[in-house]
């Protein structure tokens, strides 16, 4: 802050050009956080923000501002606030935008290029990412950033797996895998997400063995038909009672299949008995797990049909092989009818294409052995809102184990070698960042079942949930500082978004708990998600983002974290309104007048007397700075952003300002009284500036510089009052009724408020009396 500047005096208008001026000034606060402190720690694990693309829009951008509100409240309060940044720097979304912006295929490129390229490409994208969390001086440890694509960050995720890997908790197994043909992998259940689609349901026929008779099907993948292993009829369906038991002929295929009841079977869905295929969707392959069916595999990786499904289909993609197959059975004479439905559907979340369930080669992390014990954690753990716990909790009740890797090169390598000889892994110590896919296992080691000494690395990747689960092991120094990590973990604080509650905290709480036997934080904070201004969801895939930047560059980065903390409690949705953010600079310019006016009046260093008007306003203060602190205290800064605004335009400045202007300029009043209107107008407002400070960093330290001290107002506190004085707050609302009557009879003879009136004060407002004269000018 350059001390000769008068920019109160100077200009008229908060705007983001004052903003920049004091940027640098702010953004270099000192808030290192000191682990030798006597202060309560308070630590947040922030979320890493991801570096897939740009533009970072504007939904995630008020997200990260309303985390930095937490902080910055937090500070204020007193505690020593550890503030980790980090960048998520792993995944297939990074490997997407590399491909799209060089123009290349993963599948066409080596893969140490593509790994190089993929790194130009995050370090570009984070530069930005990091200039727009400045831009609005997001308040976090910007001197150690985190990356999870760091040797340390990827050396704690190997070493945790390797950890998990010794206590048993890691499984390898050949399992029906959700599998995303675009992205070439495995993905989770977590990364599914369903879509009614339109599609065929396809009515044909199947022959009864050694008879004359017809069983009729319905299925949406009859490309499937050359792997159905049974037909299921309902127990109940009598239509269907004299077939139960016999055998019916695949057409085309001409394979036997048995036709027995189950109660999967719904009589109301398509004709009443349905196909299981390996696989046609989840359920077929409970049911062939059930049943101990053989499996037939008709799709490969590629997404192309195999020689499984018969020289027609062999070759041709999952969509071809459909139509293919539909005119195959019409020529065959089998096809009823075909009918066009609605059909739910699994998508990669990431690709937004149908997945396929292909048998894979996989590790998993174990989760359905403590399944109980997750939902018990999760009951434990304090979710605010309180009703997003549930999100959780439903999920956990239907979550499997986790495959865990990934058929990709950008993300951290899973740390095993495999015996040349017998196939046995090779599993490394902890605390390395391991390359099985380009460097040799450590000197020395020998297989532990054929004591073979030649190995062949594993090429494949983890989840990238496998990093982000433990971004709070990293930030508290889990493995490599126990000090630091017995006072900072469990760690006191998780925001993040509704979105990522199957994924992110899910994760993050399977994965603390197997290594720790704790929860990894007291809270989870789930904030909404950012809508566009048609009430749909911004995001990258949907092109329907807005650019903060062009935002903070026009109205200000206090007007926009204004705007995004006020605009919706914690947990509940927020749309983008450019009219509601005009309402936020307008509220940051009215402010900035009341300072400019305020300072024309010294502040007062001792308190005087205090007149029964500026009592009245003190104790209003002292209500509005107990319901900011405490709302603050349970991290809720929607409540403070909007009980400020309400107080500073509807009672402080129309009703105290306007009651006190002339007793403070000394007109008519004792120099006691003015001193009084003098003191109290400083006061209340540097309460006020002091509540607003987490909020709009920008405004309130300039306007604390230039009218009360050289030192920032982020080094300062806020604390509760003692209880406020309910008698004169009642007082205060009939003084503000009789201002209204006042105002609205004027306002009906047509003179102007300065205007001589005559009316007569009520006996309850005798204490204001001599304020009320001056302020409506009454006779």
């Amino acid at each position: 802050m350059v001390e000769e500047e008068k920019t109160l005096e100077n200009t008229k208008n908060w705007s983001r050009e004052l903003e920049k001026r004091i940027i640098n000034e702010i953004n270099s606060l000192d808030f290192t956080f000191s682990l030798n402190t006597e202060k309560e720690i308070f630590s947040l694990d922030t979320p890493p923000p991801y570096t897939s693309g740009r533009p970072w829009h504007l939904g995630a951008a008020a997200q990260y501002s309303k985390i930095d509100i937490l902080g910055r409240s937090q500070r204020m309060l007193g505690k020593e606030v550890l503030f980790p940044v980090g960048m998520d720097r792993n995944g297939i979304p990074v490997e997407r935008y590399t491909e799209k912006k060089n123009g290349i295929s993963i599948k066409d490129t080596s893969r140490e290029e593509f790994i190089k390229l993929c790194k130009e490409s995050l370090d570009e994208l984070e530069g930005e990412m990091l200039d727009i969390l400045k831009s609005f001086s997001y308040s976090g440890d910007f001197k150690n950033v985190y990356r999870t694509d760091s040797a340390s960050y990827r050396a704690l995720t190997q070493s945790t797996f390797i950890e998990m890997w010794k206590k048993g908790m890691i499984i390898r197994g050949t399992r029906p895998s959700n599998y995303c043909i675009d992205c070439g992998t495995t993905i989770a259940d977590a990364e599914i997400e369903y879509k009614e689609l339109d599609t065929n349901l396809v009515y044909f026929y199947f022959k009864i063995k050694d008879s004359d008779k017809k069983i009729l099907v319905a299925s949406t993948r009859p490309e499937l038909l050359g792997a159905c292993s049974v037909i299921l009829v309902n127990p109940t369906d009598d239509r269907f009672k004299e077939f139960v038991g016999k055998t019916a002929i695949i057409p085309i295929y001409e394979k036997e299949v048995k036709i027995i009841a189950h109660s999967y079977a719904k009589a109301e869905f398509g004709s009443g008995a349905v196909m299981i295929c390996s696989y046609g969707d989840y359920n077929d392959m409970v049911i062939i797990k059930e049943l101990n069916l053989k499996e037939t595999i008709l799709i490969d990786t590629n997404g192309r049909m195999n020689e499984n499904a018969g020289e027609k289909l062999k070759g041709l993609k999952v969509n071809k092989a459909r139509e293919t197959i539909i005119k195959l059975l019409q020529d065959y004479g089998a096809v009823d009818k075909i009918e066009k439905i609605k059909h739910r559907t699994p998508m990669c979340d990431r690709s937004k294409i149908p997945i396929e369930i292909i048998p894979m080669d996989e590790y998993y992390v174990k989760v359905t052995d403590i399944r109980d014990r997750l939902i018990e954690l999760a009951n434990e753990l304090e979710i605010i809102p309180e009703q997003h716990k549930q999100i959780l909790i439903n999920w956990l009740k239907v979550s499997n184990d986790w495959p865990i890797s990934r058929r990709r090169y950008y993300g951290t390598e899973i740390p095993l070698w495999y015996c040349n000889n017998c196939g046995e892994p090779l599993v490394p110590e902890e605390g390395k960042y391991y390359i099985p896919w380009k460097e040799l296992p450590p000197e020395g080691s020998k297989c532990s079942k054929c004591n073979g000494d030649k190995f062949t690395g594993d090429t494949r990747t983890f989840d990238t949930w496998m990093d982000s689960s433990v971004s709070a092991l990293y930030v508290t120094k889990y493995l490599y500082d126990k000090e630091f990590f017995s006072k900072t973990y469990p760690m006191t604080l998780r925001p993040q978004g509704i979105d990522i509650v199957r994924t992110w905290l899910n994760y993050s709480i399977l994965r603390n708990y197997q290594l720790t036997e704790k929860l990894p934080w007291k809270t989870a904070w789930i904030d909404g998600m950012g809508l566009d201004e048609h009430g749909e969801k911004m995001s990258k895939s949907k092109g329907n983002g807005v650019d903060p930047t062009i935002v903070i560059e026009k109205y200000g980065a206090d007007a926009f974290r204004f705007w995004a903390v006020s605009e919706a409690m914690p947990g509940s949705n927020f749309m983008f309104s450019e009219s509601r953010l005009q309402g936020s600079s307008k509220f940051l310019t009215k402010l900035w007048n009341v300072a400019r006016l305020i300072k024309q009046f010294p502040a007062q260093e001792d308190r005087p007397t205090i007149t029964e008007s500026d009592r009245w306003i003190i104790e209003y203060t002292k209500k509005i700075t107990n319901e900011c602190v405490d709302a603050y205290k349970k991290l809720n800064p929607y409540l403070p952003a909007n009980k400020i605004r309400e107080f500073i335009w509807n009672v402080f400045a129309p009703h105290y300002l306007e009651l006190i202007k002339a007793r403070a300029y000394g007109e008519g009043f004792s120099e006691e009284e003015k001193e009084s209107a003098l003191y109290t107008l400083n006061s209340t407002f540097k309460e006020l500036l002091l509540l607003l400070a987490p909020i709009t960093p920008f405004i309130t330290d300039t306007i604390w510089r230039e009218l009360y001290s050289k030192e920032s107002i982020h080094y300062q506190n806020i604390t509760n009052f003692p209880e406020e004085d309910n008698t004169i707050l009642e007082t205060g609302e009939k003084l503000m009724e009789f201002n209204k009557k006042v105002w609205n009879l004027k306002k009906e003879k047509k003179i102007s408020l300065r205007d001589k009136i005559s009316i007569e004060i009520p006996q309850e407002l005798k204490p204001f009396e001599k304020d009320l004269i001056k302020m409506h000018n009454i006779e």
